[in-house]
C-alpha cells in the first residue's frame, strides 16, 4: 500500500465519474445485451483490517518558538541579528542604550550602602544606650529595602540585554536599533533546535478523534519533492483553535530537512485504529456520488447480477476501500457492468 497514492474520499465523487468513463471507454466495442447471458468479468473481493490515513497540510517550525524582549522599557542601541541568522546559546542578541539603566543600578547601591551605614551607627547608638530599640529596628528596615531596590535594579540591568537562551535561527527581527520600545515588546524570536523540528497541522474534530501521540506520519514537501520525511505525532491540542475550528497537531520528523522553516508539508497520519473494510477494483465502482456508489456482485450462484449500494472509505491504489454494502459477496463485476440491470443473467468470461 503506497501512501503517494491515497486520496481522500471527499475527491472520490469526481474520481468516481473519471473510472465511469474510463470503464465505458474500455468496454466501449461492447453493445447492451440483447438477449440471453451478458458476457462480464468478476474480479473477487478481499476482506482485511485496514487503518484510514488522515492528510492535511502543515508548516515546518522548529519546536521552540521563544519570542525575547527586554524587560524593561528603552532605546535600542544595539540589535545584531537578522531573520535567518544562526546563533549559538549565550549570544547576544540585542541591547538598550544602558546609561540611564546603569545610573539607576548606581543610585540604588549607594543608596544600599548608606542604609547599612546608618544601620550600623543605630546598632552603636543602641548599645551606648543613646539610641531605642525602635530606632534600630527602623534601620534595618530602611537596609532591608534599600538592598531589595539594588536587586531590582540590578535584574533590571541583567534582561536590558537579551541573549539567545539556545541554539537556534532567528526566525523573526520585529525592532530596530535606535527604536523605544517598551517591556515585555517582541524584538526577534528564536527558533531554538533543542527539541528539534515539528510540523504543525490542523486536523477537524472527525479526524482528531482518531489520532493519538505516536502515531506514525510521512510528509511531503513541494519544495523537495524527491525526499520523504517520516515522523510522529507528539503533540496534540487540548481545544480547538478558535479562528479555524481545527484542532493543531505536532508531528515531530526524525530528519528534518535543514533550517528551512516555514517549508509547507502535505502530511499523512496513519492512525494506530482501524476499520474492517472489503477491498474491490475500482473498476467496480459505478455511480459514485461521494462516499457513496454502486457495484454490481455475483449472485451466490454465480449466475446473475445483484446491484448494491456501498459505502467508500478511500481508495488505495488501484483498489477501492468499502466499509458498508457487500455483506455476503465474494465476487464484483467490472467489465460489462456497466450495461447491467438488477438481476441480468451474466456469463463471466476471463
Amino acid at each position: 500500500m503506497t501512501t503517494r497514492r491515497r486520496i481522500t474520499v471527499r475527491a472520490l465523487a469526481l474520481l468516481g465519474v473519471a473510472l465511469i468513463l474510463s470503464a465505458c471507454q474500455r468496454g466501449g466495442a461492447q453493445e447492451p445485451p440483447q438477449s440471453g447471458a451478458a458476457d462480464v468479468r468478476a474480479e473477487p473481493v478481499t476482506r482485511t483490517e485496514l487503518t484510514r490515513p488522515i492528510t492535511a497540510a502543515g508548516t515546518l517550525g522548529p519546536k521552540d518558538e521563544i519570542a525575547l524582549s527586554f524587560k524593561i522599557a528603552g532605546v535600542i542601541e544595539e540589535l545584531g541579528v537578522d531573520a535567518g541568522d544562526e546563533v549559538h546559546a549565550g549570544q547576544m542578541l540585542a541591547r538598550l542604550d544602558l546609561r540611564e539603566i546603569d545610573a539607576a543600578v548606581a543610585r540604588a547601591r549607594s543608596a544600599a550602602e548608606k542604609a547599612e551605614r546608618d544601620l550600623a551607627r543605630a546598632r552603636r547608638l543602641y548599645a551606648d544606650s543613646v539610641a531605642t530599640l525602635v530606632q534600630v529596628q527602623d534601620a534595618g528596615t530602611a537596609a532591608e529595602l534599600a538592598r531589595a531596590d539594588l536587586e531590582a535594579a540590578q535584574f533590571n540591568r541583567r534582561y536590558a540585554v537579551i541573549t539567545a537562551p539556545a541554539s537556534g535561527v532567528i526566525l523573526r527581527r520585529t525592532a530596530e536599533s535606535g527604536e523605544l520600545v517598551g517591556p515585555g515588546a517582541e524584538v526577534v524570536v528564536l527558533g531554538s533546535r533543542r527539541r528539534g523540528a515539528v510540523v504543525r497541522a490542523g486536523l477537524p474534530d472527525r479526524d482528531v478523534v482518531r489520532v493519538t501521540r505516536g502515531d506514525r506520519a510521512v510528509v511531503h514537501f513541494d519544495a523537495l519533492p524527491d525526499r520523504t520525511f517520516e515522523g510522529r505525532v507528539t503533540a496534540i491540542a487540548g481545544a480547538a483553535d478558535a479562528p479555524t475550528g481545527t484542532w493543531k497537531v505536532e508531528i515531530t520528523l526524525a530528519s528534518p530537512p535543514g533550517p528551512a522553516a516555514g517549508l509547507v508539508g502535505h502530511v499523512e497520519i496513519e492512525p494506530r485504529s482501524s476499520v474492517r473494510a472489503a477491498l474491490v477494483p475500482v473498476e467496480a465502482l459505478l455511480e459514485a456520488d461521494g462516499a457513496h456508489a454502486t457495484v454490481f456482485a455475483l449472485s451466490a450462484d454465480g449466475t446473475h447480477a445483484e446491484r448494491r449500494r456501498v459505502t467508500v472509505a478511500w481508495l488505495t491504489g488501484d483498489e477501492v476501500a468499502i466499509t458498508e454494502g457487500l455483506d455476503g459477496v465474494t465476487r464484483v463485476l467490472t467489465d460489462g457492468a456497466a450495461w447491467l440491470q438488477h438481476g441480468d443473467r451474466v456469463r463471466i468470461v476471463q
